[in-house]
């Protein structure tokens, strides 16, 4: 099970992610938000190199190009989501996002060469469902008019983070976890600074904060994600992904006031049940 828990806890992580980036783009810049962000994953693995060195393990990889494609993808994830989430609520910008399931499994099944069981595509079509269910009232009562701006962002946001995965259960066999983190964060760093220092508004102190958390979170989370895929393919650890809709819903509710209908709440059980039976299968 550490697979399964570890990628639950980085798709809670990511929720935590999605909602700060979403009230900081109220005051603060994309570019601004990244950069800080990249400078505090730096730091984190400056200090913690070390510190604990058996656990972060080294900075140079045998796989230099797959830890570029990473990077790139990480960076192109945080960018498309940031944009994405500025523009559209979070259970918009869901919808799109729960498409990474399933790319996730057919890009398994045609690059990875993973057998995908038939129970696999069956229960994540089922959370696919149960994601449609949750977000139907909102819908109906036409919150799906955002800009088409930002649902071009979501699907390019999806993109990269469904090769996030991919990389990640490519690049399993290669111990510790500094350069999961110093790469993605290096290329952020240089990409970033010229736009940063451009856009640059003084935060204030719960800015700060806020964006100093963020950095915190997207490590952990990136973290967890690279371990789960050491445990477990690729098949078995998408449809987890499912269960962000409890959090979007729930974030929703908490900071926006969008209080969830009863078959949004039926549609997040039936996401949960998808995921719980997918794991299921999966152990079978």
């Amino acid at each position: 099970m550490r697979g399964p828990a570890l990628m639950f806890g980085a798709i809670l992580l990511f929720g935590v992610l999605d909602a700060n980036s979403k009230l900081l783009a109220d005051h603060h810049a994309m570019a601004q938000v990244l950069l800080v962000r990249f400078v505090v994953l730096l730091v984190l693995v400056l200090l913690l190199l070390p510190l604990a060195p058996r656990l972060m393990g080294r900075l140079s990889t045998r796989h230099p190009w797959l830890n570029a494609g990473r990077a790139l993808a990480m960076l192109g994830s945080a960018s498309f989501f940031f944009l994405a989430f500025r523009d559209l609520p979070l259970v918009e910008g869901y919808l799109v996002f729960f498409t990474a399931p399933l790319i996730v499994l057919l890009a398994s099944a045609l690059f990875l060469r993973e057998r995908v069981s038939p129970l696999a595509w069956v229960w994540c079509a089922v959370g696919f469902g149960g994601v449609a269910m949750a977000l139907a009232p909102g819908f109906a009562s036409g919150l799906g008019s955002g800009p088409l701006s930002g649902y071009l962002y979501a699907l390019c946001g999806t993109g990269t983070y469904s090769a996030v995965f991919i990389l990640n259960r490519q690049l399993r066999d290669e111990p510790g976890i500094a350069r999961v983190l110093f790469w993605p964060a290096l290329l952020g760093l240089l990409v970033m600074t010229p736009f940063g220092i451009a856009e640059w508004q003084p935060p204030t102190a719960m800015g700060w904060a806020q964006m100093i958390a963020a950095g915190m979170t997207v490590a952990a989370a990136t973290v967890m994600i690279a371990e789960a895929f050491r445990h477990a393919p690729a098949a078995r650890l998408a449809p987890i992904s499912y269960t962000g809709i409890i959090w979007s819903v729930a974030f929703d509710a908490l900071f926006w006031g969008h209080a969830p209908a009863l078959v949004t709440l039926a549609g997040a059980g039936l996401v949960v049940l998808a995921c719980v039976m997918s794991e299921r299968a999966a152990r079978r």
